[in-house]
């Protein structure tokens, strides 16, 4: 395993050692049955068994939804059930098959063997989680031959860690009819030995702790003509990504060291995440370019400390005049993550902006500053170019971890001067645990402020955390859950009707303050309708 950064968070790094289990089955997909699920047969007064004389596809169905151990046991339910099981598309899920959630044991390994070799298939899906396979590499050829011989849809491949370097073999590669894979904690093999490989229907795509080189993401996304999800978590190794897709709609990357991401083109891409990536050269930015990607409408979380940010052939820095040519007008959600005791950053707050012109949501997540630089000059934001998206599109605004300084006041003071068609702030106290104020007297500071030139009338809600500094990791079922129209927002914003118009009209006026509260910010609601007069 390659060293890591010298510049890298500490508290990455014991997310990805200490508590690397964890954090990847966070984010693994949860299997589609359950250990609950119980089947037993219903006689009726006169003995008659009136289940088992269900068709055949009836009963199958029943069986495909039970744990592969209680489908199997169904045989001894009846003679009409023998033999149901061995033609039912089953999920297998090893850690159903252990009595401990963290065990991982040879009966657990042999099991596993034996239901791949009886089983005639297909597997409907497969999760292996539980086993360690430094020394079970033989098992695991012969699982991934069986899997690709029994027509698997949907695998989840975990290593136990510890080693973490256990190579992954080629016959993953040859699994055609996969259509969601995730696998963690292994050694990916070289990208020349991917020659022939095709996912054709492969949409789901998550790669955790694996071990790559420069190239080898590129080269399963490019085999994937029908990949709409592409999530990566974690790696030590610095690497540099180059996704070019005409499929692709979600891509989160998170905890990764990461030179470079270049998205190309990938012209139905809607969502793009970036979170605690580093760049493995100590005080040097990850590059993030965009290029061709025409419906992304979320992009998170940009960090001015973290990330150079590239759009087409232009380096977006501080003061720069924006052009057409730099902008990228579909962005509709906007998360940034800045210190603003830290001037450099704070300056490129407006650049970054001016480049996504069409924001009507901008979430803030306030960083950590050990050494303020102090005030900037108190003129900055008065002196800013008007930022449109600010002053025509804004309707939502989020501030987490407020710490109550005087540039995080200056910058909400200029959003609440500027934006027309506010409706909905929530500001959100850091944990009174990482800060030497209490949570009133951050909140005083914001009821201080002074709401004589604030342009619209919106409802704002301050409220507080108990979570950790730089709230809870990503996870990516949030970004790839597209039922969720806003994943970024730290709550739900309820938009009432009006009882004529069935739309909330913004007034303009002076705005009511909510009452503080001191809770978790993923339980307020602010909801429109609450103003004074």
């Amino acid at each position: 395993m390659a060293r890591p950064p010298s510049n890298a968070d500490p508290h990455l790094l014991f997310r990805r050692t200490e508590r690397l289990p964890s954090v990847i089955h966070s984010n693994l997909p949860d299997p589609p049955v359950s250990t609950t699920a119980r089947l037993r047969a219903a006689l009726t007064s006169d003995g008659v068994d009136r289940i088992s004389s269900l068709p055949d596809s009836l009963l199958r169905e029943i069986v495909s939804r039970l744990p592969a151990k209680d489908a199997a046991r169904t045989a001894a339910l009846a003679e009409r059930w023998r033999g149901i099981w061995r033609s039912t598309p089953i999920v297998l899920v090893d850690a159903h098959l252990s009595n401990s959630a963290r065990a991982s044991s040879p009966d657990v390994t042999a099991v596993v063997s034996r239901i791949l070799s009886e089983h005639p298939g297909p597997f409907r899906c497969v999760h292996l989680t539980r086993s360690s396979m430094d020394a079970r590499q033989a098992h695991l050829r012969l699982w991934l031959r069986l899997l690709a011989a029994r027509g698997v849809q949907e695998l989840v491949l975990v290593n136990r860690p510890s080693p973490s370097e256990v190579p992954l073999p080629k016959t993953l590669f040859s699994i055609s009819t996969l259509t969601r894979l995730y696998i963690g904690v292994w050694k990916f093999p070289d990208a020349a030995g991917l020659q022939g490989a095709s996912f054709p229907h492969l949409r789901e795509l998550g790669i955790c702790s694996v071990a790559v080189e420069s190239g080898d993401i590129d080269a399963v996304v490019a085999r994937s003509p029908s990949l709409e999800i592409l999530n990566i978590q974690g790696t030590m190794k610095g690497v540099r990504l180059c996704l070019v897709s005409n499929s692709l709609r979600c891509v989160q990357i998170c905890a990764f060291v990461l030179e470079s991401v270049d998205v190309v083109s990938a012209p139905c891409l809607e969502r793009l995440i970036l979170s605690e990536c580093l760049n493995p050269a100590g005080g040097s930015c990850t590059r993030v370019k965009i290029g061709n990607v025409p419906k992304l409408s979320l992009f998170g979380y940009v960090e001015p400390a973290k990330y150079a940010l590239e759009i087409q052939d232009t380096v977006i820095m501080a003061g720069i005049r924006t052009s057409a040519s730099m902008m990228v007008t579909s962005v509709k959600t906007l998360s940034l993550k800045v210190r603003f005791g830290v001037h450099s950053e704070v300056k490129m707050v407006p650049a970054f902006l001016k480049c996504f012109p069409n924001v009507e949501a901008l979430h803030i997540m306030s960083g950590k500053c050990d050494q303020p630089a102090g005030k900037l000059n108190v003129k900055f934001w008065e002196e800013v170019d008007p930022i449109v998206s600010a002053r025509l599109r804004m309707k939502v605004m989020t501030f987490l971890d407020y710490h109550a300084q005087q540039d995080e006041i200056a910058f909400l003071q200029y959003i609440f001067e500027n934006a027309q068609v506010l409706k909905y702030v929530l500001v959100s106290a850091i944990n009174p645990r990482y800060t030497s104020l209490s949570m009133d007297d951050m909140t005083s500071t914001l009821y201080a402020m002074s709401d004589e030139l604030w342009l619209s009338k919106f409802s704002f809600a301050v409220g507080g955390t108990h979570g950790p500094e730089g709230g809870e990791p990503w996870t990516f079922r949030r970004g790839a859950n597209f039922s969720e129209s806003d994943p970024l927002a730290p709550v739900k914003f309820i938009i009432r009707a009006g009882p004529e118009t069935h739309q909330q009209k913004p007034q303009v006026g002076k705005t009511q303050k909510q009452k503080p509260h001191a809770g978790k910010t993923s339980q307020q609601k602010p909801q429109a309708g609450k103003h004074r007069n």
